[in-house]
């Protein structure tokens, strides 16, 4: 770190997730104005609305330290403000009240789809909507979400076993199949997630499922026992079962189309059989064999990723994720956590990424504090280069904006109230916690609602 004086430079962070709140961390203690701004109401992203709910001790230490983090002095927290091309303030505008520099910890707001026939079915779902919904983050909490009995998951990674955590352990749906369009060494899930749905696996189909692939895995080079052996390890600390759910994986299936019934709902998945194709460099092809099949369902989840929003007002790279210079001026451990436009081949000047903005992780917070705090060295070595422009003057032409918006915003103070009355409803419900699920009711909470839209 250089002898730089920090304390005269504003940065904002847009994006209040593990990633920003640890970057804005960072960044404040070493002397810097951080405005920290985000679209829900409460911190924490994906930490807070993320992780399923049962992890109550995770999730409370994880709030401990962000509490302390919006506690520090230089820090100010906006919550309840979008920012974004559709948002009540643009990145552009942002860029234009004088910040020294901004930090892009939005996440992947966006939902990644396949574009198959019958996405548009009832019954069909994307994964990331669903944790938010059994989570409690509006507006998807307030949405209808009609889970049937026999519910068909595209993926077979740690997202999917949260959907399958929650199909089988709270909604106790008939039967949940994970669909993989490789074969079963190439599971993307951990053995630890596995653990609370693995008494309810089907051990018959799993069995015949390793036998009717193995021949395939074997001639991709890959060992189809060490690949039952590692699914069936979290046998071995398994959650008791609660309910009679058949949870099962069915692999070289490659999605096709949904199909549906006569009221537009869902009723099967078809897919495509595959087969695994070894390559010179060591790598596996799963490849389509023009062989098609149904599993029914009247439920389908895409359980398969999510993407950047186009609508914040980034540009974009190739495969379609916020674009990176490729030639940074400010590497950390050889990344590159420079935004920049494909099209002028240019940086854009004191824009940064991080987190998942930056790039899709394995949705770790380990991984995204490593990240916000290597993206604050990249800023803090970015704002030795150049010359304040003044934190105050900066703080003030936002203030003044926020003035003129219709919109109630959310401080530090306000998420205290809402945290002590959350305590107290779960106190008088006798509860392990309690979460308003609606942004008016943690508004009316705070006093904010007396700000009317026109």
């Amino acid at each position: 770190m250089t002898e730089t004086n920090y304390e005269k430079y504003s940065v904002a962070v847009i994006g209040a997730g593990p990633a920003g709140l640890f970057a804005a961390r960072a960044m404040a203690q070493q002397g810097v104005s951080v405005l920290l701004i985000n679209r829900d109401i409460k911190a924490g992203g994906l930490a807070e609305y993320g992780i399923y709910p049962s992890k109550l001790k995770m999730k409370d230490g994880l709030r401990r330290q962000f509490r302390q983090i919006l506690e520090l002095p230089n820090l100010e927290y906006i919550g309840n403000l979008g920012i974004g091309l559709d948002g009540p303030i643009s990145l552009a505008e942002l860029q234009n009240f004088g910040f020294d520099a901004l930090l892009v910890t939005v996440g992947a707001q966006g939902t990644k789809w396949l574009g198959l026939p019958g996405e548009e079915l009832q019954g069909v779902y994307h994964a990331k909507d669903l944790v938010y919904y059994y989570n409690q983050l509006p507006p998807f909490s307030q949405r209808n979400y009609a889970i049937g009995k026999r519910v068909v998951c595209v993926g077979v990674g740690n997202v999917m076993l949260d959907i399958a955590h929650w199909a089988v352990r709270a909604l106790k749906v008939d039967e949940i199949i994970a669909v993989a369009r490789r074969g079963p060494a190439e599971v993307k899930f951990t053995k630890k997630e596995m653990e609370t749905v693995a008494r309810n696996l089907d051990l018959a189909a799993l069995d015949a499922e390793i036998e009717r692939t193995a021949p395939i895995q074997r001639s991709a080079g890959q060992d189809p026992e060490a690949a039952k052996a590692f699914i069936l390890s979290a046998l071995e600390h398994a959650e008791e079962p609660v309910s009679q759910t058949k949870f099962s994986l069915q692999f070289l299936a490659s999605p096709h189309q949904i199909l549906g019934d006569e009221q537009g709902r869902a009723k099967a998945l078809e897919v495509e059989d595959t087969t695994l194709i070894a390559r010179p460099d060591g790598s596996v092809n799963a490849v389509g064999l023009d062989t098609f099949r149904n599993i029914a369902g009247d439920t389908v989840v895409f359980c398969i990723g999510d993407r950047v929003d186009e609508s914040f007002g980034l540009p974009l790279d190739k495969w379609g994720d916020f674009a990176k210079n490729p030639q940074p001026r400010f590497p950390v451990e050889g990344l590159s956590y420079e935004a920049y436009n494909p099209e002028t081949d240019q940086p854009i000047g004191g824009v940064f990424l991080a987190g998942w903005s930056r790039e899709a992780s394995s949705g770790l917070v380990g991984t995204a504090r490593k990240d916000g705090d290597q993206a604050a060295r990249a800023v803090l070595a970015y704002l030795d280069t150049v010359r304040a422009k003044g934190a105050e003057a900066a703080l003030a032409a936002f203030n003044a904006k926020l003035l003129l918006l219709n919109q109630p915003v959310v401080h530090e103070d306000d998420l205290k109230k809402l945290e002590a009355a959350e305590a107290a409803q779960a106190a008088e419900l006798n509860l392990p916690e309690f979460k308003f699920d609606s942004n008016e009711d943690m508004l009316a909470l705070m006093g904010k609602l007396q700000i009317e839209k026109s």
